[in-house]
């Protein structure tokens, strides 16, 4: 089996997830960039660089008096992250979490820094443990979705989302709005797509539609899928609906996707 990213195109699978998670207003944390960068740095130049290592070591004096500086650790974070050490940064990751439970991202960098060094039960116990108190944490969810879809971990991923779907009334009655079911069942059908299991996807993308006319993630994502398998002409009113439905942020990206049909034609 191929893995996730391997099925989609990167670049338009990341604008359809930065999309999703704009939309529901997520908090981040300047340190999001960081860590999602991380691997963009030059490591060779920066590990060697002698003012990181002294800025590290002072960090980590501080932090042998007080443990919980807050202002040590996330200045250790950042310097083993300009130094391309994703190692290093567990530990002020893991020590920033506990810190600041009622702050999730950290908890979520804390998974990713360990599915970028390989630590992947490690990091699937970390997004376990922020849906189980967050059940509608879209970040963790597809955090760990992607992990597992990484690891060719196909019926894993679809029962952790369907699971969510299935505990969202009641999540939703207990805290109105605890869950967003269409987020949830468009990570769904980006599963499906991913997988070529086409037919599949296209069900939830129609539901959605049906549900939530004025949204255009569900008629984009179709579109996607359309083009996907070489139907332009049926893809393309649906590429220029979403436009007509989607904020003008995102206007520029979905043409560009919706350009692809028209050369194929």
């Amino acid at each position: 089996m191929k893995v996730f990213q391997s099925k989609y195109s990167r670049w338009i699978y990341v604008v359809l997830v930065l999309m999703l998670l704009a939309l529901l207003g997520f908090s981040t944390l300047p340190l999001v960039t960081s860590v999602v960068q991380a691997n963009q740095v030059q490591q060779t130049t920066n590990a060697a660089d002698p003012q990181l290592e002294a800025q590290a070591q002072g960090y980590q004096l501080v932090l042998q008096r007080e443990p919980d500086n807050q202002i040590a650790l996330r200045g250790l974070l950042e310097v083993r992250l300009q130094q391309g050490n994703m190692q290093e940064t567990i530990y002020p990751l893991e020590r920033l979490a506990q810190l600041n439970s009622e702050q999730v991202e950290y908890s979520i960098l804390l998974a990713q820094a360990k599915a970028q060094v390989g630590d992947y039960q490690g990091a699937e116990v970390t997004y376990r443990e922020i849906l189980a108190a967050h059940p509608g944490n879209m970040r963790a969810l597809q955090g760990i979705v992607n992990l597992l879809l990484n690891q060719n971990l196909l019926e894993e991923s679809i029962e952790v989302v369907q699971k969510t779907l299935t505990t969202a009334p009641q999540a939703n009655l207990n805290q109105p709005n605890a869950i967003d079911v269409t987020s949830v069942q468009l990570l769904l059908g980006e599963i499906y797509a991913s997988q070529n299991s086409y037919r599949e996807a296209i069900a939830i993308y129609d539901q959605i539609i049906e549900r939530e006319a004025k949204d255009f993630r569900p008629v984009l994502s179709k579109a996607l899928v359309l083009q996907q398998q070489g139907k332009y002409d049926q893809a393309q009113p649906l590429f220029e609906t979403a436009i007509a439905l989607a904020p003008a942020m995102y206007h520029k990206q979905i043409q560009t996707m919706a350009a692809q049909s028209l050369a194929e034609e």
